[in-house]
């Protein structure tokens, strides 16, 4: 696997694996990764057997200071470069790109993407200026790497919809993947904010996604939404959850909706004690 850690680098890298096996898949992430990171390296491949011979997978990791806010926890926000270079190796990744804020943001930097649309509400809402963090480091990336493809997992549902957003409307041209949420055994989402559960919160943590199986289950029974959305917080609540929302959304717009179909989202997201975490699932 190449590594490339400075943008004269990532370019002479790019520019020979182009030139030697076609399109390239961009799998951007924040490091400390674990399987369902290597699940979108996985994903990438796959998007690119259909399109080449071969193809090149690209993996970023870089920690977004602009998508954390003032009192969030970008110094804590775990990272483990040996481990996750590894990893990247082992998954099959072609070149690693790992920028330094400098490269991302150099001095006289003063272009930001705003998305609204999907972006307003929800996540939005609990963290003011994440999407405008998130939507510009993107668009950085897919300027840096130029991919075909892009792929995103499907557990941040609202960030995955503000990046197809984003690229329609400014016509980038690349193809955005959603790729399936990997889950725990017991159906917790993997996160790299996992590993700061304790374990009595860990034994706690699957009932988010057990509450959003039993809200699906209720809604396609017929039973009004509003109640059934209540009696779920209600009961995340008394399993130590401080939620900050769960709804019934249409999926590519984010707006609530009030009845299960083919376009909806449920979507959660709440802490449990110090840990943030979020799900969601096909209505």
């Amino acid at each position: 696997m190449l590594i490339a850690r400075s943008r004269a680098a990532l370019r002479q890298h790019l520019d020979a694996l182009r030139a030697a096996h076609g399109p390239v898949a961009l799998v951007p992430t924040m490091g400390a990764l674990h399987e369902g990171h290597l699940s979108l390296i996985n994903a990438a491949r796959t998007e690119l057997s259909g399109m080449a011979d071969r193809g090149t997978v690209v993996a970023s990791i870089f920690v977004n200071p602009l998508q954390f806010g003032a009192n969030e926890d970008l110094a804590r926000y775990p990272r483990d470069e040996d481990g996750d270079r590894a990893k990247l190796v082992l998954a099959g990744c072609d070149l690693l790109w790992m920028p330094a804020v400098s490269d991302m943001y150099p001095a006289g930097d003063a272009t930001l993407i705003d998305v609204a649309g999907p972006a307003l509400g929800w996540e939005g809402d609990v963290r003011p200026g994440h999407f405008r963090g998130v939507a510009t480091v993107v668009g950085k990336l897919f300027g840096q790497v130029r991919p075909d493809i892009a792929c995103f997992g499907e557990k941040d549902f609202q960030q995955l919809q503000v990046v197809r957003r984003m690229v329609a409307d400014l016509a980038l041209g690349i193809r955005i993947v959603g790729v399936d949420t990997l889950r725990e055994p017991d159906g917790l989402a993997m996160s790299s904010r996992n590993i700061f559960l304790n374990a009595a919160e860990r034994k706690a943590a699957p009932e988010l996604h057990l509450v959003l199986q039993s809200v699906r289950a209720a809604l396609r029974e017929g039973q009004a939404c509003a109640s059934v959305l209540a009696a779920a917080r209600a009961r995340l609540q008394d399993a130590g959850f401080a939620m900050d929302y769960l709804a019934l959304v249409d999926a590519t717009t984010l707006l609530p909706v009030d009845a299960v179909g083919s376009d909806a989202r449920l979507i959660a997201a709440g802490r449990l004690g110090a840990v943030r975490l979020l799900d969601n699932i096909a209505a």
